[in-house]
């Protein structure tokens, strides 16, 4: 339920009746105000793009991180490749993933006025053209590059204390994956804020500013976030962003490594 908190609570100028203090009360009045499915409204398009989205995010990771780690340290594991591979693997996770975000963020507004995945992007289809899908494509990478560059190096520094024989250990991937997902997550709040801004073109909060069309790009969205929330608009969520983030990357890591061994013990087992 943390992303549409998260959504909710990244609003720069939110409805009187969505106005919360923070995530466990943010939590207890959408349930009793909107109904007990309501936080996992938009869960249903992220999990049709996360599959295809996370395919090619770790098999892209795993073949260069293996190439680039050869060239800068032979045999040893080059933090600078964890990080350009984390980095080069974003850029083809967010192509799918972008459009999915869009429609998500919209579903979960306080009163949208969407009632479903396919009708919120027909009309967003409709009103604002394909461009608006990848509006914010471009925060996105300058968010999710620095977040995942820190994501996989803090994972792989953990790995190096905690498993230093990089054996299938289930704690250590448990730990390494919480540690790091919260790390990079509030780091790059504030990329985030801007991108919520671009997703859902929060109309509120841009009439406040007369802002006729569209925000458009991370430099008007950095504007417009500062002129409505000064500094601390920046990190508006960021509790909620931790904490889904926290056990959304331990539940990655420990199932890509467990699936990495099974897979690997496989391969040696025909050998």
């Amino acid at each position: 339920p943390c992303p549409p908190l998260q959504t909710r609570l990244q609003s720069l100028q939110p409805d009187p009746q969505a106005r919360y203090r923070g995530v466990f009360e943010a939590l207890r009045r959408m349930v009793l105000t909107e109904g007990p499915w309501r936080p996992l409204r938009g869960i249903n398009v992220t999990v049709l793009g996360a599959g295809p989205a996370h395919a090619l995010y770790f098999a892209c990771y795993e073949k260069l991180k293996k190439s680039l780690s050869d060239l800068f340290q032979q045999g040893g594991n080059s933090h600078l490749a964890n990080g350009i591979a984390g980095s080069v693997a974003t850029l083809l996770h967010d192509a799918v993933m972008n459009p999915a975000e869009v429609v998500k963020q919209r579903l979960q507004m306080f009163n949208s006025p969407h009632s479903s995945v396919l009708g919120c992007a027909r009309t967003v289809l409709r009103t604002e053209g394909w461009a608006a899908f990848y509006r914010s494509y471009t925060t996105q990478l300058t968010m999710n590059v620095p977040f995942q560059a820190i994501h996989f190096v803090t994972y792989e520094l953990l790995q190096e204390r905690l498993n230093p024989r990089r054996r299938y250990h289930p704690g250590s991937h448990v730990v390494a994956g919480a540690v790091a997902g919260a790390v990079a997550a509030a780091a790059t709040t504030p990329l985030d804020v801007c991108k919520t801004l671009l997703n859902t073109q929060e109309g509120t909060a841009l009439s406040s500013l007369r802002v006729r069309g569209h925000v458009s790009g991370m430099a008007d969205a950095f504007g417009t976030v500062y002129r409505l929330g000064g500094l601390p608009g920046f990190f508006k969520g960021v509790r909620a962003r931790v904490i889904y983030q926290m056990p959304s990357t331990a539940i990655a890591w420990s199932v890509y490594e467990l699936f990495k061994y099974l897979l690997t013990r496989q391969a040696t087992e025909r050998r």
